[in-house]
């Protein structure tokens, strides 16, 4: 099976503590049986590539939630 958008290439910017933000751009894609969550900073330069659990289907709105919490990990990491 090969490689199929789920939600195409969004902005967003992201709340990550009171007074700081980040302005990313993400997409939801399968690839065979595997979805994958992908994050770039606004110059497209690659943050993180995230496999999402089996079944796993969310709105919009989950998916940025979800990438705050990526976002998080990311830079305390």
């Amino acid at each position: 099976m090969a490689r199929a958008n789920i939600l195409d290439w969004t902005e967003a910017q992201v709340q990550l503590k009171l007074d700081e933000h980040r302005v990313v751009k993400y997409q939801v894609y399968r690839d065979g049986e595997k979805h994958f969550l992908e994050v770039c900073d606004a110059h497209e330069a690659p943050i993180h590539t995230l496999e999402l659990p089996d079944g796993m289907k969310l709105d919009r709105s989950s998916y940025e939630v979800l990438l705050r919490y990526v976002l998080l990990d990311v830079v305390a990491a």
